[in-house]
């Protein structure tokens, strides 16, 4: 009788063992192939009366953290920008690391991203800051311009309609590899002390690595676009992002309200470090900006 309930008790240990080692192996594998497949379109409408009146409805496509050769690759890409096409965006962003670090770049898988991100198209423009990771990189600037990306950096642009209303739009590189000199990038809303202008400018930033925000937020934006954190790779219900990379230890959340600022950070699209995803599909994010 003694062996006998020994003998059930050891059945208990060996199956609550191997019942864990079940469910963790199911994870694991479920992380690696399911959550780092498929694609996520987040689409989130913004509204700010500082937009200008033919503005309203602009559409911007926001893609971040690519990390090309890691779990993105050809025919990953491809279905992004046929999926970005079909929204017809009149702006797309990229908030930095096109390629991984880890990737030993060809000149075929040059060329293959340089194809596809010049099938973009947009009605205004393609917009991109630098990441930590394209820093490895002295193609990258070359696949930017060969796609009629626009490498902002740390610099600013003006974009225009055809009632020249327009818009501002500034960025800010990954601060990982050195501070980012941010005064070109602040150097533009000194124009919003120009007394000609009757409105209050609308102004965008993007950036890569999202904690510099806080050198930056006295300005007032409207609208800011990071990446780099990934909303945490691998989320936990209840709980959400699990470890916040360098760099985004502030912000890493999909979205923040900063007084009147409406801050949005990418889920990324791709893997950095490790191949896994959980409770975190790739996805890119597709805003409406309204007046009202």
């Amino acid at each position: 009788m003694k062996k006998e309930k020994q003998s059930k008790k050891k059945f208990k240990v060996i199956y609550k063992i191997l019942l864990i080692s079940i469910i963790l192996i199911s994870l694991l594998l479920w992380s690696r192939y399911i959550s780092t497949s498929g694609l996520i379109i987040k689409e989130y409408k913004v509204t700010n009366k500082a937009l200008p009146t033919h503005f309203h409805g602009l559409k911007i496509v926001h893609i971040s953290d690519i990390h090309y050769g890691r779990t993105i690759k050809e025919p990953e890409l491809k279905m992004i920008v046929k999926k970005i096409n079909l929204i017809k965006p009149d702006i797309v962003v990229f908030t930095g690391d096109l390629i991984d670090k880890s990737n030993v770049l060809t000149k075929k898988e040059k060329n293959i991203i340089t194809e596809q991100l010049t099938n973009i198209k947009t009605t205004y423009g393609k917009y991109a800051v630098s990441g930590n990771h394209d820093f490895y990189f002295k193609e990258y600037n070359d696949i930017l311009n060969a796609s009629n990306f626009k490498n902002i950096g740390n610099d600013y642009d003006i974009i225009y309609n055809e009632q020249q209303e327009f818009i501002f739009i500034g960025g800010l590189e990954s601060e990982i590899n050195g501070s980012p000199n941010i005064n070109k990038t602040m150097h533009f809303f000194q124009i919003e002390e120009n007394k000609n202008l009757k409105e209050k400018t609308y102004k965008v930033l993007i950036m890569h690595t999202t904690d510099i925000f806080e050198k930056v937020k006295q300005h007032n934006f409207e609208l800011v676009l990071g990446g780099h954190s990934h909303n945490g790779q691998v989320r936990l219900p209840f709980i959400g992002t699990i470890v916040a990379p360098k760099g985004s230890k502030k912000y890493f959340e999909p979205y923040y309200k900063i007084k009147d600022t409406d801050f949005f950070i990418s889920g990324g699209l791709g893997t950095s470090t490790l191949n896994f995803r959980l409770f975190n599909k790739p996805s890119f994010n597709f805003y409406r900006l309204t007046k009202h």
